[in-house]
């Protein structure tokens, strides 16, 4: 096998490990519940037990790797070439509740490119993976993004930053506009999960805020490698760091980026609510 094969293979492996911990915690969490510095941002003992799982296997195949873990922190040597971003637990808030759609990430960052993902869904039992160069799979089957190519006919999908309470930069606006001119905008609650669902065609497009390295990693891959583009707002490049995706099956990209970039202001909305309602 070829390296990524290799890297993909074991982060198969953690994922996989980490979803059976989250399985196992799943309606059992009683009081372990902690709200971290911003509130509805959770953090519960199965969290911490998938992170310490997966970090057990990539660490004793992969002892030299950098790591970047939500729980966790960064570990090892950051200015090694190989960084595993990890969230053991995307959708805490959705497990704390027992609404089914949370999922286990993994990605691995090479010289600051994503080049392997595996998104791991354990109440469905749905495993996306993907690799530079060796497509992308849904349960060891390959899958392509769909073919919407008008922003109109589009279902899309977002979600709302822990600092929203906090900030006017927190996507209410962008959320009513493209409710107007799309099918729908969906908010799921799992960034993973909403880049696997559109690297799937389950829908079309997907931008949000706030994030983390360890929230989009394994998806960027694993939409890229089912023929879709992610980008900045502007439709420049994507910087990992900068905690703001703009992901599409590629036709509704240029669209939606220019959407996204004419946004009017949120109390527009709202003034037409009260005229129409």
């Amino acid at each position: 096998m070829t390296k990524l094969q290799i890297f993909l293979e074991i982060a198969t492996e953690a994922a996989l490990a980490g979803g059976q911990v989250l399985q196992e915690y799943l309606g059992k969490l009683e009081d372990a519940i902690i709200e971290k510095q911003r509130p509805g941002d959770l953090v519960t003992a199965a969290d911490k037990a998938s992170e310490v799982v997966i970090l057990e296997i990539l660490r004793r195949h992969f002892p030299e790797h950098s790591i970047l873990a939500e729980e966790s922190g960064k570990l090892g040597n950051q200015e090694n070439e190989y960084l595993w971003a990890i969230d053991p637990l995307d959708g805490t808030t959705n497990y704390a509740h027992q609404y089914p759609f949370f999922a286990v990430s993994i990605g691995l960052l090479i010289n600051g490119v994503p080049q392997v993902g595996v998104i791991y869904d354990p109440f469905h039992n749905e495993l996306f993976r993907a690799a530079q160069d060796l497509g992308a799979t849904l349960n060891r089957r390959p899958i392509k993004v769909s073919q919407t190519s008008e922003l109109s006919k589009s279902l899309l999908v977002s979600g709302f930053a822990y600092d929203r309470r906090e900030t006017s930069d927190n996507n209410y606006a962008e959320f009513c506009h493209l409710t107007h001119l799309t099918q729908g905008v969906r908010r799921s609650g799992s960034a993973s999960l909403d880049l696997a669902h559109v690297a799937c065609g389950r829908l079309d497009g997907y931008w949000e805020r706030g994030l983390s390295p360890w929230d989009i990693t394994a998806g960027v891959i694993l939409l890229q490698e089912a023929g879709g583009k992610v980008s900045a707002y502007d439709n420049t490049p994507l910087k990992i760091e900068s905690g703001r995706i703009l992901a599409t099956n590629g036709y509704i990209h240029n669209s939606l980026s220019q959407e996204l970039q004419n946004i009017p202001p949120l109390s527009s909305y709202i003034s037409k609510s009260l005229r129409d309602g």
